[in-house]
């Protein structure tokens, strides 16, 4: 029978070195999203979707993450003596969001690795991986969804999204068939980052996996791939075309909004999206962004003009 999953393992390890130099000193999950890093979106994320136990498996220079989930006395003093109820609300909101475990990757080895580190805290049940540079918005679920997919079927399940057939070089990306069911498909195989015109979809797996705990015997015996690191896309592709018993690998197509902070641009539109949508920034911020996209048109027709010059 499958088991109730209640464990999320988050990898927190990479160096961010996109975003350098704001990140010489700061880890990247912690690069605010409005008003929030990055990392709580995630982890809110799997609270919601019931997994409260949370494992992050971190690198050097990592403390601040620690913090963030801690408890801040002296901020929290402060704000009371001021009797400023909302943001201690706001403090104290991500203090008790979940109970937050910590391992260190050690080597940086890639994500097989950094999965497979959690492998003493999860045991023998299925777990779900949430990616950091993946914020998915809260008015679609998707993990939810994938938790009821797994229960389901017993099966291990990767999200998918579909992307422009120019940027699958930049994905593992899945060979799938059709299910009962118009949003899950069974996956046959899976390749990571394939050459570009060699992808055999341009369904691509995104930063959300629900993993039988069979992932960790195949991780062991996995050698390093892409990059020279060991991929998990490899793992899960010996899992899709190995025996029934490991319940194969099925994936859920998303089609909601996502937020991608691991690109410097897609992290500008994040925060504008999200703020946007904010009720308490949205309004004025919307009002603002549609005067500055109006000058920018016209900043657009001056450029133009002078290259024609």
């Amino acid at each position: 029978m499958p088991t109730k999953i209640t464990k999320a393992v988050i990898p927190v390890a990479g160096l961010g070195t996109r975003f350098l130099p704001a990140t010489k000193a700061m880890p990247k999950e912690m690069l605010p999203v409005v008003d929030k890093p990055a990392i709580q979106y995630v982890v809110e994320e799997a609270v919601e979707a019931g997994l409260h136990d949370v494992l992050m498996v971190t690198g050097r220079n990592k403390t601040a993450l620690e913090n963030h989930f801690d408890r801040a006395g002296e901020l929290e003093a402060v704000l009371v003596s001021k009797g400023d109820d909302e943001k201690l609300e706001k403090v104290n909101y991500s203090t008790g969001l979940a109970d937050v475990h910590y391992v260190r990757q050690g080597d940086p080895k890639g994500l097989g690795h950094a999965v497979l580190r959690a492998k003493m805290h999860v045991g023998h049940e299925p777990f779900a991986v949430l990616l950091g540079d993946d914020i998915i918005d809260n008015r679609d679920p998707l993990l939810s969804r994938m938790l009821e997919v797994q229960e389901a079927l017993n099966t291990t399940v990767v999200a998918l999204l579909e992307v422009d057939p120019s940027q699958t070089h930049l994905y593992g990306i899945a060979t799938v068939e059709p299910t009962d069911e118009e949003d899950v498909v069974r996956i046959t195989g899976l390749v990571e980052k394939p050459p570009a015109g060699e992808a055999p979809s341009n369904l691509a797996i995104i930063g959300r996996y629900v993993l039988r705990p069979e992932i960790f015997e195949v991780l062991e015996r996995t050698q390093p791939g892409k990059g020279g690191e060991i991929q998990l896309t490899d793992a899960l592709e010996e899992i899709a075309t190995g025996p029934t018993w490991t319940g194969g690998v099925h994936g859920v197509v998303f089609r909601g909004r996502r937020y991608d902070t691991g690109d410097r641009l897609d992290y500008l539109k994040a925060i504008v999206q999200l703020a946007s949508d904010r009720d308490d920034l949205g309004p004025d911020f919307r009002g603002w962004l549609q005067g500055f996209a109006q000058g920018l048109g016209g900043q657009a027709d001056d450029d133009q003009g002078g290259e024609d010059g």
